[in-house]
Protein backbone atom coordinates (compact mmCIF):
# COMPACT_ATOMS: atom_id res chain seq x y z
CA UNK A 1 0.00 0.00 0.00
CA UNK A 2 1.27 3.46 -0.95
CA UNK A 3 3.26 5.35 1.66
CA UNK A 4 4.32 8.96 1.15
CA UNK A 5 7.88 9.53 2.41
CA UNK A 6 8.99 13.10 3.03
CA UNK A 7 12.57 14.31 3.39
CA UNK A 8 11.23 16.83 5.87
CA UNK A 9 14.39 18.69 6.95
CA UNK A 10 14.16 21.05 3.99
CA UNK A 11 10.48 20.70 3.10
CA UNK A 12 8.68 24.06 3.31
CA UNK A 13 5.80 24.32 5.79
CA UNK A 14 3.12 25.01 3.12
CA UNK A 15 4.20 21.88 1.26
CA UNK A 16 4.08 19.82 4.46
CA UNK A 17 0.51 21.05 5.01
CA UNK A 18 -0.52 19.93 1.51
CA UNK A 19 1.04 16.50 2.04
CA UNK A 20 -0.82 16.01 5.33
CA UNK A 21 -4.12 17.10 3.85
CA UNK A 22 -3.63 14.72 0.91
CA UNK A 23 -2.63 11.80 3.17
CA UNK A 24 -5.81 12.19 5.19
CA UNK A 25 -7.95 12.57 2.07
CA UNK A 26 -6.58 9.44 0.38
CA UNK A 27 -6.22 7.59 3.69
CA UNK A 28 -2.55 6.73 3.19
CA UNK A 29 0.36 7.08 5.60
CA UNK A 30 2.71 10.08 5.21
CA UNK A 31 6.03 9.67 6.99
CA UNK A 32 8.02 12.84 7.68
CA UNK A 33 11.69 12.08 8.32
CA UNK A 34 13.87 14.78 9.94
CA UNK A 35 16.59 15.27 12.51
CA UNK A 36 14.26 17.29 14.74
CA UNK A 37 10.57 17.14 15.62
CA UNK A 38 8.32 19.23 13.39
CA UNK A 39 5.37 20.43 15.44
CA UNK A 40 3.10 20.76 12.41
CA UNK A 41 3.49 17.09 11.40
CA UNK A 42 0.75 15.45 13.45
CA UNK A 43 -2.65 13.88 13.09
CA UNK A 44 -4.35 10.98 11.42
CA UNK A 45 -2.20 9.12 8.84
CA UNK A 46 0.83 11.28 9.76
CA UNK A 47 4.00 9.84 11.27
CA UNK A 48 7.12 11.73 12.37
CA UNK A 49 10.42 9.83 12.35
CA UNK A 50 13.31 11.60 14.05
CA UNK A 51 16.79 10.51 13.03
CA UNK A 52 20.14 11.43 14.60
CA UNK A 53 21.66 14.72 13.46
CA UNK A 54 24.21 14.25 10.70
CA UNK A 55 24.70 14.14 6.98
CA UNK A 56 22.36 11.80 5.14
CA UNK A 57 20.69 10.37 8.27
CA UNK A 58 17.19 11.21 6.99
CA UNK A 59 18.13 10.07 3.49
CA UNK A 60 19.46 6.75 4.74
CA UNK A 61 16.29 6.14 6.78
CA UNK A 62 14.09 6.78 3.76
CA UNK A 63 16.22 4.52 1.53
CA UNK A 64 16.04 1.72 4.14
CA UNK A 65 12.26 1.89 4.48
CA UNK A 66 10.92 2.86 1.04
CA UNK A 67 9.27 0.21 -1.10
CA UNK A 68 8.40 -0.02 -4.76
CA UNK A 69 5.17 1.87 -5.37
CA UNK A 70 5.83 4.50 -2.69
CA UNK A 71 5.99 8.22 -3.32
CA UNK A 72 9.00 10.19 -2.07
CA UNK A 73 9.15 13.96 -1.71
CA UNK A 74 12.58 15.57 -1.63
CA UNK A 75 14.62 18.31 -3.23
CA UNK A 76 17.80 16.27 -2.67
CA UNK A 77 18.97 14.96 -6.05
CA UNK A 78 21.23 12.32 -4.51
CA UNK A 79 18.40 10.91 -2.40
CA UNK A 80 16.13 11.01 -5.44
CA UNK A 81 18.62 8.97 -7.45
CA UNK A 82 18.85 6.39 -4.66
CA UNK A 83 15.08 5.84 -4.41
CA UNK A 84 14.21 6.09 -8.10
CA UNK A 85 16.26 2.90 -8.46
CA UNK A 86 13.81 1.26 -6.00
CA UNK A 87 10.86 1.77 -8.32
CA UNK A 88 9.48 4.80 -6.50
CA UNK A 89 8.05 8.00 -7.85
CA UNK A 90 10.01 11.01 -6.59
CA UNK A 91 8.81 14.61 -6.75
CA UNK A 92 10.42 17.75 -5.45
CA UNK A 93 8.72 20.44 -3.39
CA UNK A 94 7.88 22.42 -6.54
CA UNK A 95 6.24 19.58 -8.46
CA UNK A 96 9.24 18.47 -10.53
CA UNK A 97 9.45 14.72 -11.12
CA UNK A 98 12.63 12.67 -10.85
CA UNK A 99 12.63 9.65 -13.13
CA UNK A 100 15.14 7.03 -14.25
CA UNK A 101 15.17 8.85 -17.59
CA UNK A 102 16.11 12.29 -16.22
CA UNK A 103 18.24 11.26 -13.22
CA UNK A 104 21.59 11.28 -15.04
CA UNK A 105 20.97 14.82 -16.34
CA UNK A 106 19.84 16.08 -12.90
CA UNK A 107 22.87 14.53 -11.18
CA UNK A 108 25.21 16.02 -13.77
CA UNK A 109 23.66 19.48 -13.33
CA UNK A 110 23.83 19.15 -9.54
CA UNK A 111 27.50 18.16 -9.68
CA UNK A 112 28.36 21.04 -12.01
CA UNK A 113 26.59 23.56 -9.76
CA UNK A 114 28.44 22.14 -6.73
CA UNK A 115 31.77 22.61 -8.52
CA UNK A 116 30.84 26.20 -9.49
CA UNK A 117 29.88 27.04 -5.90
CA UNK A 118 33.06 25.49 -4.50
CA UNK A 119 35.14 27.50 -6.99
CA UNK A 120 33.32 30.68 -5.91
CA UNK A 121 31.85 31.25 -9.35
CA UNK A 122 28.22 30.87 -8.48
CA UNK A 123 26.03 31.27 -5.45
CA UNK A 124 22.67 29.56 -5.72
CA UNK A 125 19.76 30.70 -3.61
CA UNK A 126 16.53 28.81 -3.58
CA UNK A 127 13.60 30.81 -4.82
CA UNK A 128 10.93 31.21 -2.21
CA UNK A 129 7.99 28.88 -2.54
CA UNK A 130 5.12 30.94 -3.89
CA UNK A 131 1.56 30.21 -4.97
CA UNK A 132 2.62 28.96 -8.41
CA UNK A 133 5.12 26.46 -6.95
CA UNK A 134 2.65 25.31 -4.31
CA UNK A 135 -0.01 24.69 -6.95
CA UNK A 136 2.45 22.79 -9.16
CA UNK A 137 3.43 20.64 -6.19
CA UNK A 138 -0.20 19.95 -5.20
CA UNK A 139 -1.01 18.93 -8.78
CA UNK A 140 2.01 16.61 -9.02
CA UNK A 141 1.24 15.04 -5.64
CA UNK A 142 -2.36 14.39 -6.62
CA UNK A 143 -1.46 13.01 -10.05
CA UNK A 144 1.23 10.62 -8.84
CA UNK A 145 -0.55 9.48 -5.66
CA UNK A 146 -3.66 8.71 -7.71
CA UNK A 147 -1.63 6.77 -10.28
CA UNK A 148 0.18 4.76 -7.61
CA UNK A 149 -3.09 3.96 -5.78
CA UNK A 150 -4.67 2.77 -9.03
CA UNK A 151 -1.75 0.42 -9.60
CA UNK A 152 -2.33 -1.15 -6.16
CA UNK A 153 -5.43 -2.90 -7.44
Amino acid sequence: MLTIWVDADSCPRPVRAIIQKAARRIRRRAVFVADRPLSDCTGAFIEMVIVPTGDDQADDEIVREVKEGDLVITRDVILASRVVESGCIVIDDRGGVYTEENMRERLSLRNAMTEFREAGWFYERSRPVGPREIQAFANALDTHATRLMQSEH
